[in-house]
């Protein structure tokens, strides 16, 4: 006997004058197409695209000690020879009066001051602050009103990752007296980006409270400044691009098809078969 090949078929064909179009059939295969179509699409922009995926670890992440910090503020009520900016922290350094990288431009017709600066500071517990200490002059009525413009720490990272890279960006305190000294205290948390070509970008995230006070010694009222405040977290926060697998989006493409298929034939059965009993009912011939 002739061995036949297509006995393994198990998709066996049914002759085509042995099945019965009906429009509630053709009406559910258009649906099912247009729903598979739509999935599909949505799949596939979800292939190729990428998702970001995070994890946390007990971690420094890089072997420099330094952080890159940018500052921009403005002091609407303040002229610009006298506000500038001093940086401590645990290690013992104390700068009054930080010039390097320090960018100064006069607003409000000369009565305000746009402070711009880069820096580093080290990964330890510190303070950088504005005030008026290395001036050589006081102001007669200093007025450390202010609006933050930006303060970030590390490399700038894409603006669609989650977290709080900016998180005092556009912060306006220009509504309180103007005595006042303003506390920013900030925890910053170590973030490592990783991009699908391998390459890695080492920034900060921080969360902040504010609180405002008038400060006094045993001299009289002392000069106010704006505090920034900071300590690290010693958990870093590690952001992954990640790709859908191509076996994944196969796996969910033939998940769609066949799933949507399969309702759509329970669906156009159990409608078949209510109108057939439909029609005998009509007929007189359900029993």
């Amino acid at each position: 006997m002739q061995f036949d090949v297509r006995r393994f078929d198990i998709y066996r064909k049914v002759p085509k004058d042995l099945t019965e179009p009906t429009f509630a059939g053709a009406v559910i295969s258009i649906c099912s197409c247009l729903f598979i179509t739509f999935l599909f699409l949505s799949e596939f922009y979800g292939f190729i695209g990428t998702e970001i995926a995070s994890e946390l670890f007990v971690d420094n992440p890089t072997e420099d000690d330094k952080i890159p910090v940018i500052l921009n503020i403005t002091l609407p009520r303040m002229k610009c020879e006298f506000p500038g900016l001093d940086i401590q922290d645990e290690m013992g350094r104390h700068e009054v009066g930080f010039k390097e990288n320090v960018e100064r431009r006069e607003i409000n017709n000369g009565e305000g001051c746009f402070i711009s600066t880069r820096f580093t500071i080290n990964k330890v517990p510190g303070n950088f602050h504005v005030s008026t200490h290395g001036a050589g002059k006081q102001p007669d009525s200093p007025d450390m009103n202010h609006i933050i413009n930006a303060v970030n720490f590390g490399s700038r990272i894409m603006d669609k990752l989650p977290g709080a890279f900016t998180a005092l960006k556009d912060r306006k305190r220009h509504d309180t007296n103007g005595l006042a000294s303003h506390d920013y205290i900030l925890k910053i948390v170590p973030t490592i980006y990783q991009k699908l070509d391998g390459t890695t970008t080492f920034s900060y995230q921080y969360t902040w409270a504010y609180k405002e006070y008038v400060s006094y010694s045993h001299g009289g009222q002392m000069l106010p400044a704006i505090w920034f405040r900071y300590d690290l977290s010693p958990i870093t926060v590690k952001y992954i691009e990640r790709r859908q697998p191509l076996y994944h989006f196969i796996t969910t493409v033939c998940a769609i098809v066949g799933g949507t298929f399969t309702v759509a034939g329970i669906i156009d059965s159990a409608v078949f078969t209510a109108s057939e009993m439909w029609r005998k009912h009509q007929l007189g011939k359900l029993s």
